[in-house]
């Protein structure tokens, strides 16, 4: 593993880049909408925070929609729930890897209302 001799990207809350990033997916959406509120300028949690609250706000609303139809919302309910999982840790760890990860969709969308935003 080579030697990463640049100074550590930090942030307006004091917190490295990759941290910061980690956190917004921590508590999905909730921590998203507070790292956007707080976070004032490293555009990389911005993004990553914006993506969180996207991702886990829809999958929030899905589970809420889905979770009303008797009998085939419970059975997308069991699908919803280990994807959410997977998707979650996956998220993290790309945030943690200093990696600008776009879902599809998603984080084209992402990264024009951070845009719009700043």
């Amino acid at each position: 593993m080579a030697n990463d001799t640049r100074p550590p990207a930090s942030s307006s809350t004091g917190l490295e880049e990759n941290i910061g990033g980690l956190l917004t997916y921590l508590l999905g959406f909730i921590t998203g909408i507070i790292f956007l509120l707080i976070e004032k300028e490293s555009s990389f949690i911005r993004f990553h925070a914006m993506q969180s609250t996207i991702v886990f706000g829809g999958i929030f609303i899905l589970g809420l929609v889905v979770g009303m139809i008797p009998l085939i919302g419970w059975l997308i309910s069991l699908l919803i729930s280990p994807v959410s999982l997977v998707l979650w840790v996956f998220l993290m760890y790309k945030a943690y890897n200093k990696e600008r990860y776009h879902l599809p969709v998603v984080g084209d969308m992402a990264e024009g209302q951070v845009k719009k935003i700043k």
